[in-house]
């Protein structure tokens, strides 16, 4: 998986706040359809969405996750349930 669907994200977004709400800090990472994100590239994420809605006053069809400038590519860690 190399970024999520709007709709995937804002699911993303809304359990990483719930998290921050009942522990006081935020998660290690966040869990999207088996798919591990980092925090560090969750909140890359975060920022780059909003960083476009700020700038088009639209949200993005996708996200890309974590950081492309970094690695040179985009993925995930897989989970198995």
């Amino acid at each position: 998986m190399e970024e999520l669907t709007l709709k995937q994200y804002r699911r993303m977004v809304d359990e990483v706040i719930e998290f921050r709400k009942l522990n006081g800090k935020m998660p290690k990472y966040a869990v999207v359809d088996g798919c591990k994100i980092s925090r560090k590239d969750y909140l890359n994420m975060i920022e780059n969405v909003n960083k476009f809605l700020l700038e088009t006053g639209r949200n993005p069809g996708m996200v890309e996750i974590g950081s492309t400038h970094e690695r040179g590519y985009k993925s995930c860690e897989f989970i198995i349930h």
